[in-house]
C-alpha cells in the first residue's frame, strides 16, 4: 500500500462526501486506503460514509477525542508506506496526492510533504509557516506582520513574503494536508494528545527535523481548503484553544524564559483587541451584540493569560496531569 489516507470529521457529512469523492475521482496510479475516525457525530456521516464509500475503513468514537488521538488511531492500523493526514474540509485536485507521494519518493529524507493549498475561489492559503515563539506571537500581537506583510522579518511566522511558487525546506506544514513517512513515524512516534487540536503540526515537524529529517513543500500539487468547517460552531473556544496550543508548544520545548515571554506576548494579542472590538459593537447597527461578545472573548483570554493560561484549553485537566 503506497498511502493511508487518514480523515478524521465531527458533524460536518456534506463536507465529508466531498472531501471523499474528490480523493476517489482525483486520484490515481497509486494504492491507497482511506480510513475514517468519527468523533462520535450525530448527523449521518458515519452512515453516509458506509452507504456511499463501503471501501472506506471506519473507526467510531462514542465521544468526541479531538483531532489528534483521532488521527493517532488511524496511525495506529494504517498499513501504507505514507500517511496522509487530510482534513474533512478538503478538496483534492488533479491527482495531488499521487504527486505528493511521488515528490517523497523522490525525497527520503523527508519526513513530511505538504502541498499548495488553495481558497475556495483558488487564491492561496499560506499553510507552511514558523514555529510558536515569543517573537513571532509578539509580531502578530502587534499587527506588525500583516502591516509588513513583504518583510521577511514581520512576516516571518506565516512567511507572508514568499509566493509558495518553488519547492522549499520549512519548519512547518499545516496538518489539513500532510504526507508524512510511516518510516519516520515508527522514529519519532505519533502526534502528542497534549494539543487535542492545534499545535500539533508545529511540534510533530519538530520532533522530525530534530531527529534529522526534512519537511518540504511542493507546488506541484494542489487541493482547495475551506478552513474553520470543523470548529466554527464554537470559534470562540477554538480561538482560545489555538493560542492555548501555541504555549504548549513554546513551554514543552523552548525553555522558561521563552514560555513566560509567550505568555505576555499572548496576553497583549488579547488585551489589545478589547478596545477595538468594544468600540465596534457600540457603532455597529447590526452586530453590535457579537461585536461585544468578541470583545468579551478576548477579554477573558488576556485574563487567563496572566492568570491560569492552562484555562485556554479544552483539556485543561490532562495538560495539568503532565505537568506542563
Amino acid at each position: 500500500m503506497d498511502v493511508s489516507i487518514i480523515v478524521v470529521a465531527w458533524n460536518v457529512r456534506g463536507l465529508l462526501y466531498d472531501c471523499l469523492e474528490s480523493v476517489y475521482d482525483q486520484t490515481s496510479g497509486i494504492d491507497f486506503e482511506i480510513i475514517y475516525v468519527d468523533n462520535a457525530s450525530e448527523d449521518g456521516s458515519v452512515e453516509m460514509v458506509r452507504k456511499e464509500f463501503s471501501e472506506v475503513r471506519i473507526i467510531e468514537n462514542d465521544e468526541n477525542k479531538g483531532f489528534i488521538k483521532a488521527n493517532n488511531q488511524g496511525i495506529e492500523i494504517a498499513t501504507g508506506r505514507y500517511v496522509l493526514l487530510l482534513n474533512s474540509d478538503t478538496i483534492v485536485l488533479d491527482n495531488a496526492i499521487a504527486k505528493t507521494v511521488k515528490f517523497a519518493d523522490d525525497h527520503t529524507d523527508a519526513a513530511v510533504v505538504g502541498c499548495k493549498i488553495l481558497s475556495f475561489d483558488r487564491t492561496l492559503r499560506r499553510d507552511c509557516f514558523l514555529y510558536p515563539s515569543a517573537l513571532n506571537m509578539f509580531l502578530s500581537a502587534t499587527c506588525l506582520n500583516k502591516i509588513f506583510p513583504r518583510s521577511r522579518f514581520f512576516g516571518r511566522e506565516y512567511m507572508t513574503w514568499w509566493d509558495f511558487d518553488e519547492v522549499r525546506e520549512v519548519e512547518t506544514i499545516c496538518g489539513c494536508y500532510a504526507l508524512v513517512r510511516k518510516e519516520a513515524i515508527e522514529q519519532v512516534g505519533v502526534m502528542d494528545p497534549t494539543y487535542f487540536v492545534y499545535g500539533d503540526d508545529p511540534d510533530w515537524c519538530y520532533r522530525f527535523k530534530k531527529a534529522g529529517w526534512k519537511v518540504m513543500f511542493t507546488p506541484e500539487a494542489e487541493i482547495i481548503h475551506l478552513g474553520g468547517q470543523n470548529t466554527k460552531k464554537a470559534a470562540d473556544r477554538f480561538l482560545l484553544q489555538l493560542h492555548g496550543s501555541k504555549l504548549i508548544f513554546v513551554r514543552k520545548h523552548l525553555g522558561k524564559l521563552s514560555f513566560l515571554l509567550a505568555c505576555l506576548a499572548t496576553a497583549c494579542f488579547f488585551f489589545l483587541r478589547v478596545p477595538y472590538w468594544t468600540v465596534a459593537g457600540l457603532i455597529s447597527r447590526k452586530d453590535g451584540r457579537s461585536c461585544f461578545e468578541r470583545a468579551k472573548i478576548y477579554l477573558i483570554g488576556g485574563l487567563f493569560c496572566v492568570t491560569d493560561w492552562r484555562n485556554l484549553l479544552m483539556n485543561k485537566e490532562i495538560v495539568c496531569e503532565r505537568n506542563f
